[in-house]
């Protein structure tokens, strides 16, 4: 099987307004330089693409650092919403402090409280050690894509985005063996997830649903 994150599944419940603005992901799914960045609004370019974004000035953000045989691609164009940027930049931030404690083999990391909390935490932290306690970990890229975000006032936001995990994959620590598998429906997963801005500035992750084999995230 292709690398299968498992359902981070906290109970996301998107008010009235957010679900009817919020619109679904639709189509499409990468190893890179731990020099890559994406920091919060300050993500530059038409393309987001991180695996290992370095800390940053503001709000003493932890760096997280990948090894060199695994990449995160978040693929969007900024917003021109400086509220907005910062919520995409910082949502990527979260996904890559997940995948950072499952490559540092621990969940005690910096940035994984850093940017995720609540809920979000607490199923990052068991989704994490699902990799831990197995000794796993994988290699290859994911892509993240199709983002949307809407703001809830000033200190809270939903987005949702998709991923495609064709070309990741599980690889065991202890014997260096990777699950090379054929890509199917299941490498395609829609992700709901709610933010709230903390006292620093940083938006946190607070919620997390997933729909993996979602039709809306196929090409």
């Amino acid at each position: 099987m292709n690398r299968r994150r498992p359902t981070l599944l906290a109970a996301l419940t998107l008010t009235a307004a957010a679900a009817l603005t919020l619109t679904a992901c639709g189509g499409g799914d990468s190893a890179a330089k731990d020099s890559d960045k994406i920091a919060g609004a300050d993500t530059g370019g038409e393309t987001s693409v991180s695996s290992s974004p370095s800390a940053s000035d503001t709000g003493g953000r932890p760096k997280i650092s990948f090894p060199s045989d695994a990449k995160n691609v978040f693929d969007y164009q900024k917003t021109g919403n400086a509220a907005k940027d910062a919520v995409l930049a910082d949502s990527a931030l979260s996904v890559n402090s997940v995948d950072e404690a499952i490559f540092k083999g621990s969940t005690d990391t910096k940035a994984l409280g850093f940017y995720n909390t609540e809920s979000a935490l607490r199923d990052s932290i068991t989704y994490a050690l699902g990799y831990i306690n197995k000794k796993n970990t994988w290699v290859g890229e994911t892509r993240y894509f199709d983002h949307k975000v809407n703001l809830a006032g000033a200190d809270q936001a939903y987005v949702t985005y998709c991923s495609d995990e064709s070309k990741s994959f599980i690889k065991n620590k202890e014997t260096g063996k990777v699950e090379k598998t054929p890509t199917t429906a299941d490498s395609y997963v829609l992700y709901n997830t709610k933010l709230a801005r903390s006292s620093n500035g940083v938006w946190q992750t607070t919620d997390i649903a997933s729909n993996r084999g979602s039709k809306e995230c196929q090409p």
